[in-house]
């Protein structure tokens, strides 16, 4: 089968789509598909930009990369604004057309809805992944485009009842890297590999600021740690790490580590020097109570150690009380008294962190798309 993926997107990126992305093509690539990601050039904002994608995500280079020509307005993103997104993605969605005309895919594959939207005027062979329903989302795609992809129940929900054909939609989650995770160095040996003091109790927090991830939450859950017990929070760019930061300064918060973005390659060893890991979320979004399948979920539960997390019906598709600790959310206290479960009960924490383990070997990235291209060509699963 041979697969085009369109990315609006800067390729490494900071964002987490970028190793979503990368590590679904590499997964269809093992499944069998011819791949080529199509994303747009773009101007470097950071060091990042110039690294190698594969390596950098840690995939391995059986598909190719394309990148087309694009109006890239970044330098002057201070001074239009919007008009420099959509001046980009327009420019990049036109482009990437042009580019489709003249080549031969089985499957035109993507979660961008802006370039998606124009593409399915001239490509009917396009299957969509679902990761948000925006304020301003594309419904007529729909009409027009071969099967959608959704990442949570909910999502496909959402579309049924806009009319759309449940048929032609398939709930699957997001996932993980196991390989990625086997990190052979102890504990304190990845603590002293970061940098980290030895002799706490690390609390760990990865991945982005947003409000909606109910960052605010995990921040006062600070408040009622004692000083033997310290949160660790890697992850967040630019202006959500500067708004987390104040936020922290204007409510006298302490026991509170932040490292900002920290390379994929590192994440593991994050993890593995942590005694427990925090994944909240907030009632007061949508996108966090219905909308989301983290990543960071999976890695989780992949690491071997136990996972405190707010008892949302989205993070429910993977978690549930066997394999996690599962808190009221928008609750600093509750989530205090969950870490201190798990602290103060190390046959709990095991034992939870073994349930997680044997659990996420169903959310594999290989096993994601094997499932989505049956689905893709009508051929039944033997998964």
């Amino acid at each position: 089968m041979q697969l085009i993926y369109i990315a609006n997107t800067r390729m490494p990126t900071e964002m987490a789509h970028g190793l979503q992305i990368m590590k679904t093509c590499e997964a269809f690539a093992k499944n069998g598909a011819e791949l080529e990601l199509v994303v747009p050039k773009r101007f470097s904002i950071s060091s990042l930009g110039k690294k190698d994608p594969f390596e950098y995500y840690k995939v391995d280079r059986i598909f190719k990369i394309k990148k087309i020509f694009c109006f890239d307005l970044t330098p002057l993103n201070r001074f239009l604004g919007p008009i420099s997104f959509l001046v980009q993605a327009f420019s990049f969605s036109f482009f990437a057309l042009i580019y489709l005309i003249f080549k031969k895919a089985n499957i035109i594959y993507g979660r961008d809805r802006f370039c998606l939207f124009f593409i399915s005027f001239i490509k009917k062979n396009i299957v969509f992944e679902v990761h948000k329903i925006h304020r301003f989302f594309f419904w007529p795609i729909f009409r027009r485009i071969k099967k959608t992809v959704v990442i949570t129940e909910n999502l496909r929900s959402i579309l049924i009842k806009r009319g759309i054909d449940g048929n032609k939609i398939f709930v699957v989650p997001d996932g993980v890297d196991l390989k990625d995770f086997e990190v052979k160095e102890s504990r304190e040996e990845c603590r002293k590999k970061l940098n980290l003091p030895v002799d706490k109790n690390l609390i760990l927090y990865t991945g982005h600021l947003y409000k909606w991830k109910g960052v605010e939450t995990l921040a006062l859950a600070s408040k009622f740690l004692s000083k033997k017990e310290l949160m660790v929070i890697v992850g967040g760019i630019k202006w959500y790490l500067s708004n987390f930061r104040n936020f922290i300064k204007k409510n006298t918060l302490k026991n509170i580590l932040i490292l900002g973005y920290q390379d994929y390659s590192k994440i593991p060893y994050f993890l593995k020097a942590s005694d427990c890991l925090v994944l909240t979320g907030t009632k007061k979004s949508n996108v966090s109570q219905y909308q989301t399948s983290p990543m960071k979920m999976f890695e989780y539960m992949a690491s071997g150690r136990p996972t405190i997390a707010s008892d949302l019906p989205s993070f429910r598709e993977a978690l549930n009380q066997n394999n996690s600790i599962l808190i009221e959310p928008d609750n600093p206290q509750a989530l205090v008294e969950g870490i201190k479960k798990v602290l103060n009960n190390p046959e709990l924490a095991e034992k939870i962190s073994r349930q997680a383990y044997k659990d996420v070997q169903n959310y594999t990235w290989e096993k994601r798309a094997k499932i989505i291209i049956d689905f893709i060509t009508n051929r039944k699963s033997k998964s």
